[in-house]
């Protein structure tokens, strides 16, 4: 048994959670539910001063059924210990409601209004006392062995060049494929860079079920993309070597690897079964408008934790600086130049493929060896220089996959 074959049983240290479910960090999530109360959040994760205490809300005052299920799902996410919400008084979002829904998890919780908490010094010197006692608390969580076929990793690309498509998707592709060989979960996005790709991905469907489902997915983004006259390739691509959309698709497609598609995810919602998913981050037909598929990369990523990735795969080959919340996110890079000029940020260099520096193989171990490491403990770059970007705007997507009715012969 070769060393890359022998990681499939290696084990490390996990949280248990009350639903079943094992993380690789103990998060506390101060959650404001309104941009009014986003300085009093922010205060209160600065005062505390923890790394694992950390600050995520959604801005507006009125209802979105997107916005709320994404904050259900940072909830009842393994990753996370511990919730606490904070809320103006006056906005859409309750935050006791969020706290009811912490609490059934298990997890330790409390909320309030700042406006009957004295505004905001009474407001944010509540909330650090909330925040130490739910660090107490999380002190006793129970440890578990956890291993790769407990792990869900989600992977995008942004900013790309012509070696994502060689050599960056490329070892993401590999590594999907060896994870899921291990009995782990992989989900990637990005279905507006798949135009073009349409045989391809469907020959790949587990089912004929996952097949319309993935049918409905791509034509459902090729519609956007001409309602929108704009498909997703920019002046940068272009400078970093690539010159069409389906150059770009090719690349971005292949960070998929070779494994049976085994259904469509919408946004917040959890693979039911072990495999490589699809995840579909497109607002559905009605909502269409410029931007609003995946405005940023940092809504991408927070799109994938939804799903209830424990770590994330960023693929960049002009190079990127985001982390997220929630989940620690691991960049790579195909490009050579890109890892020594963001040596600080980038943790993998794929392109060492490209040079013939190292076998796809051995880039494989050193990635499994890298996600051991960073499960248990160990910080990625992006967490290291403290990055927790995040990203969740008004979108209209609904829970289900729509497919359209087939007509009977």
């Amino acid at each position: 048994m070769n060393k890359l074959e022998s990681l499939k049983s290696v084990t490390w240290s996990g949280y248990q959670r009350q639903n079943g479910t094992k993380g690789i960090r103990n998060k506390i999530l101060v959650i404001y539910t309104v941009e009014c109360a986003h300085f009093v959040a922010d205060k209160i994760t600065e005062k505390v001063n923890d790394a694992e205490v950390e600050a995520v809300g959604f801005s507006g005052c009125t209802d979105n059924e997107y916005a709320v299920r994404m904050l259900i799902s940072l909830i009842r996410h393994p990753n996370v210990g511990g919730v606490l919400a904070v809320g103006l008084g006056c906005e859409y979002i309750q935050p006791e409601w969020l706290s009811n829904i912490a609490k059934e998890e298990g997890k330790p919780t409390a909320w309030f209004y700042i406006q009957q908490t004295g505004g905001t010094k009474g407001s944010v010197e509540l909330g650090v006392e909330h925040v130490r006692r739910m660090q107490t608390e999380l002190t006793r969580t129970s440890r578990v062995p956890m291993g790769f076929a407990d792990l869900i990793i989600g992977s995008e690309c942004g900013g790309s060049d012509y070696t994502s498509g060689l050599a960056g998707n490329v070892a993401v592709g590999n590594f999907f494929d060896w994870l899921v060989d291990a009995g782990g979960t992989a989900i990637f996005e990005e279905i507006v860079e798949a135009i073009g790709l349409i045989d391809i991905l469907s020959q790949r469907a587990a089912t004929e079920s996952a097949k319309d489902e993935i049918v409905a997915t791509y034509n459902k983004a090729l519609d956007y993309c001409k309602s929108v006259r704009q498909y997703s390739v920019s002046p940068g691509n272009f400078a970093g070597g690539l010159s069409t959309i389906e150059e770009k698709s090719m690349g971005a497609v292949i960070k998929s690897g070779s494994r049976p598609i085994q259904g469509v995810l919408k946004v917040s919602g959890c693979p039911q079964r072990k495999g490589l998913w699809l995840l579909d981050s497109t607002p559905d037909p009605h909502w269409m408008q410029f931007g609003i598929t995946n405005p940023n990369d940092n809504e991408g990523l927070m799109d994938l934790i939804s799903c209830g990735s424990h770590i994330i795969f960023f693929v960049t080959g002009r190079g990127s600086v985001v982390g997220s919340v929630v989940a620690p996110v691991i960049k790579i890079t195909g490009n050579s130049q890109t890892f020594e000029n963001m040596i600080d940020d980038m943790d993998v260099d794929a392109g060492r493929l490209l040079s013939g520096a190292i076998s796809q193989q051995q880039l494989s171990l050193e990635i499994a060896q890298l996600m051991v490491a960073i499960a248990a403990g160990q910080k990625s770059k992006s967490e290291e220089q403290g990055h927790k970007e995040y990203f969740i705007p008004y979108k209209y997507q609904s829970k289900e996959v729509l497919i359209p009715t087939r007509c009977e012969s």
